[in-house]
């Protein structure tokens, strides 16, 4: 078996591999025997509530969270044939979080328990909108880029202003956090929210796969192929809009998986984006669940952000990548 063949069978081993270390490893202090047995086979006891109502929901999320990101950023990086696209180029990531500091500064999120996440997805929301609006129904890939910019910056200085304004400094200091993104204390009614929104916006991405195709060709000759490229794109713009503004509603932002992860696996699978697709949705489930089991190992009692973390170690992950390219093609 070849390693090409037996990537995704891999992927897939060690997304499993990782969501059991991520129920069996907590502060806790819970051996793997009693933690599955609480989990399977538990009552009402405090261990079993730790396992299902805590640890499980959070291993869940996490594989929702990191396979959204990896394949939104595949599809974005397919689409625009640009490397460094990421999933928060069309600025959902940034309007999302906009609607989560609103609720956090009005005092929603405290008065309702689902308001910073609904507010989260009306964000989200919003800048659909206003990407078809800049774009246009047929605009290129160049004024989809540009119109996430700009929506992107927007998202960014409104932030900036609410958290300028904020006369409460612990509000302004929940934001701060909440902006770094993490999965702790998320409930099943988080992944709840999230799941029919992933799904769907993973439907619609699947659909582009053959116009990511032909797209490595050139627009040109994806259109002489006879493709809907403007049914191609609304469905990647829907897509990616509902997969990261329902994760970014629920655990924060959280960066660098949708960037990295497709670097990481584009050579595995030929460069060919259909199939960048699937590995990057394990790839990024993978790397999301093993930074979340991090944050616990590393600072256990010093609540390290889970967003922090993917920074950290994709940053200078990029770096890397940046340099191997550039020593290839000077050769």
């Amino acid at each position: 078996m070849t390693a090409r063949s037996g990537l995704f069978p891999g992927l897939a081993a060690l997304c499993v591999l990782l969501f059991f270390g991520s129920l069996l490893i907590g502060p806790a202090g819970i051996g793997p025997g009693a933690a599955l047995s609480a989990l399977f086979a538990g009552g009402d006891d405090p261990l079993a509530l730790v396992m299902r109502e805590i640890r499980l929901p959070r291993a869940l999320l996490g594989l929702l969270t990191g396979a959204s990101l990896g394949l939104a950023g595949a599809a974005m990086q397919g689409y625009l044939r640009n490397p460094l696209a990421e999933p928060g180029l069309i600025g959902v990531s940034g309007s999302a979080s906009l609607g989560a500091v609103i609720a956090i500064h009005t005092g929603l999120a405290g008065a309702f328990t689902l308001a910073l996440p609904l507010a989260a997805l009306l964000g989200a929301a919003v800048a659909v909108l206003l990407i078809l609006i800049l774009a246009g129904p047929r605009g290129g890939s160049i004024t989809l880029i540009l119109a996430g910019i700009a929506i992107s910056a927007l998202a960014g200085a409104l932030t900036s202003l609410v958290l300028n304004l904020s006369p409460n400094p612990f509000a302004a200091g929940e934001i701060i956090f909440w902006m770094m993104g993490s999965l702790a204390d998320r409930s099943f009614t988080h992944l709840w929210i999230a799941l029919p929104f992933v799904l769907i916006g993973a439907g619609l991405i699947a659909t582009t796969a053959r116009v990511l195709d032909a797209l490595t060709l050139g627009e040109d000759a994806a259109a002489a192929m006879g493709l809907g490229l403007a049914q191609a794109r609304l469905a990647l713009v829907f897509g990616v809009a509902a997969s990261v503004g329902a994760v970014t509603a629920v655990a924060g932002v959280i960066g660098f998986v949708g960037l990295v992860v497709p670097h990481l696996l584009r050579r595995a699978v030929g460069g060919r984006p259909s199939a960048l697709l699937p590995a990057s949705a394990l790839g990024g489930a993978a790397m999301v669940l093993s930074a979340d089991i991090a944050v616990r190992v590393i600072l256990p009692h010093e609540d390290l952000k889970l967003g922090v973390l993917t920074a950290i170690v994709g940053a200078p992950l990029f770096l890397h990548l940046i340099f191997r390219t550039r020593r290839e093609t000077a050769v």
